[in-house]
């Protein structure tokens, strides 16, 4: 059995934390998709750490972690959040394993998103500049490198065949950034790799299906950022969707059972791209301010907006979500009123579907009116207990969606979350 935890949204729902909270319930958490440019924030003993490829059940003892197939890894930021997780006394070596099918980001890789970045001027997507793009084209290139080539014995042939590939595409760039220590820092970081445990991913995952083992499927980044229904150009390189699912881990559909979608209590969106909700006012600096809304991996601030109930809807349907988890919740406890998107007006004529393309014409948010309920919940444990307006306003969003709130996050710290 394999149920799913994915963003709903634009990124940074706050996974991190729920994966963590739902890990000691399953066996295996496995994240299927995506790079080095998520950010999922844990807190362990006090203190934060965010992990950008290791899974996030890592800290709970006896749990299996996997990197799945569908992940593009840079081996050296794998090999610094290693170091940092064993500072916790975390041994790797026993709980994590790698599918040998995983891509490898390699540093012409990132030169070459950098370069591709530049050159786009004012038409910028917004990458994280980690490589990211250039390592998928890759893969849908058929020619990149995956970690179980790390073991063969012409690895350093093949690296330098598509190195020299990149160069010539840098070139065309006008790119000169030096990156030879970027390369002996990759050498060294691909030793360390190779003595992690290196797996046949799906065999290993499908015999743990078999044994009965309960996995939990990672996501990152967000549903409006998959390649394939996102808001397009403005995405990120992989299906980020519970779909995604299958082809990153090896498993097959009938396997899933359940798709816990997050979502904030408001939307944020980082860097470039089209956000309907966006506020540009004290609004949302509040918003961002109070919400700390600045990106775990890049340190970016935010781009802050009420909830999108429009491309909630259509997060939740093509990904079949079953539960919500609404995170931060409390952000919203000092507003007096609140504010939430129902449609889209585009020349005076209302739209609850996501159009191909958001960006092209002016979609002006159709906006429905709360009360904010103006009280700190950032310390209640059950949902009897929270203010009758924060209910109503969950409340709706429950009958907008057809999905129901299971649980609120109030704050921070793993034990603040309601159960409704």
């Amino acid at each position: 059995m394999v149920d799913v935890i994915l963003g709903l949204q634009w990124g940074d729902e706050g996974k991190g934390k729920i994966v963590d909270y739902f890990a000691k319930d399953y066996d295996v958490i496995a994240r299927f998709q995506g790079g080095p440019n998520a950010g999922h924030t844990l807190y362990k003993d006090g203190k934060k750490l965010v992990l950008h490829q290791i899974p996030s059940g890592i800290f709970h003892e006896g749990k299996i972690n996997i990197i799945g197939n569908g992940v593009v890894l840079d081996p050296i930021t794998l090999k610094k959040e290693c170091e940092k997780v064993a500072e916790f006394g975390i041994d790797l070596k026993k709980n994590l394993f790698i599918s040998e099918r995983t891509n490898i980001i390699i540093p012409t890789h990132r030169a070459l998103d950098k370069a591709s970045e530049q050159a786009k001027g004012k038409s910028k997507i917004g990458s994280t500049l980690k490589g990211i793009g250039p390592a998928y084209m890759d893969k849908t290139g058929r020619n990149a490198l995956r970690v179980g080539d790390l073991l063969q014995d012409n690895f350093q042939e093949l690296y330098e065949q598509l190195r020299q590939k990149h160069q010539v595409m840098i070139n065309t760039y006008h790119f000169t950034e030096d990156i030879s220590g970027d390369e002996k820092e990759f050498f060294e970081a691909v030793d360390f790799l190779k003595e992690l445990n290196i797996v046949n991913g799906e065999y290993f995952i499908n015999k743990l299906l078999q044994e009965g083992k309960k996995i939990l499927a990672e996501g990152a980044q967000g549903s409006m950022l998959d390649i394939d229904f996102g808001t397009f150009p403005f995405v990120t390189s992989s299906n980020t969707i519970s779909a995604g699912v299958c082809s990153g881990l090896g498993i097959a559909p009938q396997h899933i059972k359940e798709v816990i979608g997050i979502t904030k209590a408001y939307c944020t969106r980082v860097g470039s791209g089209p956000f309907p909700t966006e506020l540009e006012n004290a609004d949302g600096q509040k918003l961002r301010d109070v919400g700390n809304e600045y990106g775990a991996t890049t340190g970016r601030p935010r781009r802050c907006g009420w909830i999108d109930l429009v491309a909630l809807n259509f997060a939740c349907m093509i990904n079949g979500v079953t539960k919500i988890v609404m995170t931060k919740a409390d952000v919203l406890d000092s507003f007096e009123e609140l504010q939430v998107c129902t449609a889209y007006s585009k020349e005076g004529k209302e739209l609850t579907e996501i159009p191909l393309r958001l960006d092209l014409d002016h979609y002006v948010p159709v906006l429905e009116k709360f009360e904010g309920w103006n009280t700190d919940i950032t310390k209640v444990k059950d949902f009897a207990a929270l203010p009758e307006k924060a209910k109503s306003y969950i409340a709706f969003i429950n009958n907008y969606l057809g999905v129901n709130v299971d649980f609120i996050s109030n704050g921070p710290e793993r034990d603040q979350l309601i159960v409704v």
